[in-house]
C-alpha cells in the first residue's frame, strides 16, 4: 500500500514523451543534443577544467616470452594520477604499428584482473568474470592499455583498503563527489580518455586503430566513452547492453550506474547509438542475472534501427552466448580482426 513502486514507474512513463520527442528530431540533431545532454551529465566539463599533463612515469616493466607488461603512470586531472597497465606483444607488425584497445575492467580488485595478474600481483590461476581479457587482446596483436578504474583496486579510500572493508569506493565516492556537483561515472569516462590520450602517444600504436572494450561497469566506461570520443574507432560491450528499464532501474546495481537526470531525454540503447556509424560489438550471457537477456535483446533492437538509419547495419554485430555475467570473446576477438583488416562483414 505504502511502497514507492508504482511511484517509480509513474516516473518513468512521465518522462517517455521527452525521450520521445528528441527520437523524432533529425539524426544529426538528434545525435548531436543527445551528446551534449550526456556529457553534462555526466559532468566532464567540470573534470575538463581540471585536466593535468600526462606526465607518464614507467612504474615497471616486465618481460615475457610473447610480451611486455608495463606499468605506466599518468596524470587526469588535479590532484589525481592513474596506473595503467599497457601489454605490448613482441611480433612485430607488418606495417610496424599494431591497433590499440582499451580495456576497461568492472568490479572486482581492479586492472590486474583484466591483464592475467591475481589481486597480489603474482600471475593469475584462476580467471573469473573479466576471463584476462586485456590479455587476449594482446594475444590477438593489438597494444593494450588498462587503467586502474578509480574507486577499484589500488585506487580506493584509504579506510575502504583496511581487511574487511568493501572491495570498492563507488558508494562514498559517489555521494562526495555528487556533493561537488560531479559524478563518478563522468570521472571513470574523462580518466578512460586520458588514457586513450597516453595510447595515442605510444610509437608500436596505429592511431588510426583504436578501439575500446569493457566488462560491466567498464561497459558503462566503454559505452559512454566510445559515444563521446570518435577517436575511438571500434566498441566492445560486455555484459552491460540493456534498457535502464530492464536492468538499472528493476535490480539492485551498484550506485555507479547512475546518471542524475539521463531519462529525461534518453533510454540507455539511445546513448549506446551514439556510437554509430563506428563498428560495434555487443556481448552477454544468455543467463546473467543482473543484466537479462531479455532486454539485452530489446535494446540490440534499438541500437539496430539507429545502425539502419546510418546506414552502418554491417558494422554492428552482437552475440548472446551460453553463461552469466562474464566475458565470452568467442566471436568479439575474430570480430575485431576482421574490423581493422577492413572486412566487416565477417562475423556473422
Amino acid at each position: 500500500m505504502w511502497n514507492p513502486d508504482s511511484f517509480m514507474e509513474m516516473l518513468y512513463a512521465n518522462s517517455d514523451p521527452a525521450r520521445k520527442e528528441n527520437s523524432q528530431l533529425s539524426r544529426p540533431g538528434s545525435k548531436e543534443l543527445l551528446k551534449e545532454r550526456l556529457r553534462s551529465s555526466l559532468t566532464l566539463g567540470s573534470f575538463d577544467d581540471m585536466r593535468s599533463p600526462l606526465e607518464p612515469v614507467i612504474l615497471e616493466r616486465v618481460e615475457y616470452e610473447d610480451y611486455i607488461r608495463e606499468r605506466v603512470d599518468i596524470g587526469t586531472v588535479t590532484g589525481l594520477r592513474m596506473p595503467v597497465y599497457i601489454l605490448i606483444p613482441k611480433k612485430p607488425a607488418a606495417s610496424g604499428k599494431l591497433p590499440g584497445m582499451l580495456a576497461l575492467h568492472g568490479h572486482g580488485y581492479g586492472s590486474r584482473e583484466v591483464v592475467g595478474l591475481a589481486e597480489d600481483g603474482t600471475i593469475q590461476e584462476k580467471k573469473g568474470g573479466h576471463n584476462s581479457f586485456a590479455l587476449e587482446l594482446m594475444k590477438q596483436g593489438h597494444i593494450v592499455a588498462a587503467p586502474e578504474m578509480i574507486g577499484l583496486g589500488d585506487r580506493r579510500l584509504i579506510r575502504d583498503t583496511k581487511p574487511g572493508k568493501e572491495r570498492s569506493s563507488c558508494v562514498s565516492l559517489t555521494g562526495q563527489l555528487m556533493m561537488f556537483g560531479m559524478s563518478l561515472a563522468g570521472l571513470r569516462v574523462f580518466e578512460a580518455l586520458r588514457a586513450l590520450d597516453y595510447l595515442a602517444t605510444r610509437p608500436e600504436v596505429n592511431p588510426g586503430q583504436i578501439g575500446c572494450m569493457g566488462f560491466s561497469g567498464g561497459g558503462l566506461v566503454a559505452a559512454y566513452a566510445s559515444a563521446l570520443d570518435e577517436r575511438i574507432r571500434a566498441a566492445v560491450l560486455c555484459a552491460f547492453t540493456n534498457t535502464f528499464k530492464g536492468s538499472i532501474l528493476s535490480i539492485n546495481h551498484c550506485i555507479d550506474n547512475f546518471i542524475p537526470g539521463v531519462l529525461d531525454y534518453a533510454e540507455l540503447p539511445d546513448l549506446i547509438g551514439l556510437i554509430a556509424p563506428r563498428p560495434l560489438f555487443i556481448e552477454s550471457g544468455e543467463n546473467d542475472p543482473i543484466f537479462p537477456a531479455a532486454s539485452v535483446r530489446e535494446a540490440v533492437e534499438i541500437v539496430q534501427n539507429v545502425y539502419l538509419e546510418e546506414n552502418a547495419a554491417s558494422v554492428l554485430q552482437y552475440d548472446i552466448f551460453p553463461g552469466v555475467h562474464e566475458v565470452s570473446g568467442r566471436a568479439a576477438y575474430p570480430w575485431l580482426l576482421s574490423t581493422w583488416r577492413g572486412n566487416k562483414s565477417a562475423v556473422q
